[in-house]
């Protein structure tokens, strides 16, 4: 069994219950949800003129590798209506791996840790919440840490 944290972010229609859904669809799929954040309402990141953000994260327990496992988070962006649209534009539900145990991996679709969350507050924030003390693999430093170098880039506010 191994340990992955996943970021979930929505900032079209209910963006609540869609991230809460997608929670639902994780252990609905197999993945036992062993630790749920808060949900924090963020400014866009990348393209600005957009709704903001609820950004979340979830702490699974997986027998599924790491494709595998972004298979099935595609599978339920999909489900849940997500369609491609402009690079970091608005989406109903967004589904990332920010880590999966200890391991780096680094190929054309999938790269393990992600490779922007140490600078982005929405990942950060719920992130610490769950896991201040999880080591990123490549960095070296705690999610904590990470979050406090970061604090300046970006605003939230704690919706529940």
């Amino acid at each position: 069994m191994s340990i992955a944290y996943i970021a979930i972010g929505s900032n079209v229609g209910n963006r609540r219950y869609h991230c809460l859904k997608a929670v639902e669809l994780l252990e609905q799929s197999g993945q036992a949800v062993s630790k749920i954040s808060s949900l924090y309402e963020t400014e866009p990141w990348g393209v600005k003129n957009q709704p903001p953000f609820i950004n979340m994260a979830v702490e699974i327990e997986t027998e599924f590798p790491p494709k595998k496992l972004l298979g099935l988070l595609k599978k339920i962006e999909k489900k849940m209506g997500r369609k491609k649209t402009v690079r970091w534009g608005p989406r109903v539900i967004d589904l990332d791996i920010l880590f999966y145990d200890d391991l780096t991996l680094n190929n054309d679709d999938l790269v393990i840790p992600h490779p922007l969350m140490h600078t982005r507050v929405f990942v950060l924030e719920p992130l610490s919440e769950i896991a201040p003390e999880k080591v990123h693999p490549v960095l070296r430093k705690k999610v904590a840490a990470l979050l406090r170098e970061n604090t300046s880039s970006g605003a939230s506010r704690k919706v529940r």
